[in-house]
This record gives structure tokens, sequence and C-alpha cells, in this order.
């Protein structure tokens, strides 16, 4: 009988021992949560919480990440083009709650807001000028998603035109 007590405090105290730390690995952080609302945001390293009663609810990645987006819209000109927009980003350390919390899919957000402002600028230039000014396009993403984004714990680092592809027909013809 005195065995199966000490196997059960044995087992209770390695799930104790093991669910008491935890280890938050370099340039990411740990949301916390006690009985479900939000307690604290730990970085890296080994960490400790209350068995039981806290959960490590996520991680956050603190790296700089890259999204492609591809828009197709149609220029000045009549001639349709898909742009490909690399959108460069990471949260904010002092942000973790924002960006944790505020958006389920940053993701989805980055790329309305890419669309958005690629089709409201590519429109009013001709073909060439799409290639020439692809820097002004950069320059206007960048823009508009890094006013955004602040309020959800993201900075843009970077927007970059990366590629121009007009129509088929258009290509053959030149």
């Amino acid at each position: 009988m005195s065995i199966i007590i000490y196997s059960i405090l044995g087992f209770l105290g390695f799930v104790l021992l093991f669910g008491t730390f935890f280890i938050v690995r370099q340039q990411s952080a740990a949301v916390v949560e006690r009985f479900g609302k939000f307690v604290s945001v730990r970085h890296s390293g080994l960490q400790i919480k209350i068995p039981i009663i806290d959960r490590v609810s996520g991680r956050v990645s603190l790296r700089v990440q890259q999204l492609d987006v591809v828009v197709e819209t149609k220029t000045k000109d009549d001639v349709f083009v898909k742009i490909k927009v690399s959108v460069q980003y990471k949260v904010i350390k002092d942000k973790v709650f924002d960006a944790f919390y505020k958006l389920d899919f940053p993701q989805d957000q980055i790329t309305s807001y890419v669309f958005d402002v690629v089709r409201a600028e590519v429109p009013k230039m001709i073909l060439d000028d799409v290639f020439e000014k692809k820097d002004d396009v950069a320059i206007a993403v960048k823009s508009e998603l890094n006013d955004s984004m602040l309020n959800y714990g993201f900075d843009i680092i970077k927007t970059l035109v990366t590629d121009i592809d007009p129509d088929a027909q258009v290509k053959d013809s030149m």
C-alpha cells in the first residue's frame, strides 16, 4: 500500500516540478495566463509559473518575418499587372500583449492593407511608370501599413516591390 502512495506522490511531485519551470527561447516571448486571464509576458530564459493555475497560452516570435503578397491590378493604360510586394515586419518587444490579443491573423490584415494601397496607387500610373516608380509604391505601402499596424504591436521594417509581371499579351508585344 505504501508503494502506491509513494508512487502517486512521486508522480505528483514530478508533475509539479516540470509544471513550474518553462523555457522561453531567444528572440521570442511567452504569454502567461492565470485561469484564462492575462498575467504577464515572459522573455527569453528559464521562467517560473504556478503549476496547474498558470499556463503558457502562447508564444510570439520577435524575429523579423516576411510576407509576400501578389496583387493583380490594372494600370492607367489598361494593362493588367501582377505586383509582388514583400513586407518585412516584426512584433515590438514592448507590445507583445497587443500583438497576441488584438489580432487573430496579422498576415491577413497586412495582406488587406497591401491590396488596398497597391490598388489605389497603380491605377494612377501607366505601365512604364509602374516600373520606374516601384519604390514610390513600396513607400506608400510601408507608410500606410506602419500607421495601422503600430496599434496592434507590429513594426513594419521594410516593404519591397520585388516583381512586376505584366499580362502575357503585353510581354509578347514588347
